[in-house]
């Protein structure tokens, strides 16, 4: 299936779900966007075709929508969660799914559900929502995983400040093959540092009208 088959009202549906999360949380919202366009990027530095980029992207875009659902006590708490609070944080991948539950019967939104749905497991079997292991999980997710962890660390918060990106970087190293794809993270190791000087028509159409030029770098 091509990109260009996709029909263009996906775009104007991608962008109401996408207000939504942006006056629930702003943090939440541009991490969506970064972790999207990395997860793309990471996907074309991984050798996928144009339509597993897209799908990688949009997945990306739509991972942490269900946050809409968290309590802002819990999603922003500056602190370590508690053990009821991190159960409800760990509903999220779920209430993502839920909210894009009336679209499935569209392929392009139904294609985005395995990504998103798993995109917190780990490759040893400990993640969640499934437990599901290894090559079990869902290429995309694997992709997701990786960004998605990378800017989690990276992204300077109200109460924290974001850590360099070389301590990041062996984060991912250390637990590569235990929480992370082995592959996946040397390539985003090669990968990442030439970003920032890729093109930026790497964001779509769809990304373009979601961040102004003067917001790319954030």
């Amino acid at each position: 299936m091509s990109w260009k088959t996709v029909p263009e009202w996906c775009l104007d549906v991608t962008k109401a779900i996408m207000e939504t999360v942006r006056l629930k949380d702003q943090a939440t919202y541009w991490h969506c966007v970064r972790v999207s366009r990395g997860a793309r990027l990471l996907a074309q530095a991984a050798g996928l075709d144009e339509w597993e980029q897209k799908t990688v992207e949009f997945a990306g875009l739509f991972h942490d929508i269900g946050k809409v659902g968290v309590p802002e006590s819990i999603l922003n708490k500056p602190g370590k969660l508690n053990h009821q609070e991190f159960e409800i944080m760990k509903s999220h991948p779920e209430l993502s799914v839920q909210i894009l539950q009336p679209l499935r019967g569209i392929e392009f939104f139904n294609r985005l559900i395995p990504g998103v749905l798993y995109h917190h497991e780990r490759v040893d079997g400990k993640g969640y929502p499934g437990c599901l292991y290894g090559e079990n999980i869902p290429l995309e997710s694997r992709l997701i995983l990786v960004v998605d962890t990378f800017d989690a660390m990276t992204a300077d918060r109200v109460y924290r400040k974001g850590l360099p990106k070389e301590v990041a970087y062996q984060e991912l190293k250390d637990f590569a093959g235990q929480q992370f794809d082995h592959r996946l993270v040397e390539i985003f190791l090669q990968s990442h540092p030439e970003w920032s000087k890729k093109d930026k028509t790497i964001f779509d159409e769809m990304n373009e009208t979601l961040m102004s030029k003067d917001q790319e770098a954030a």
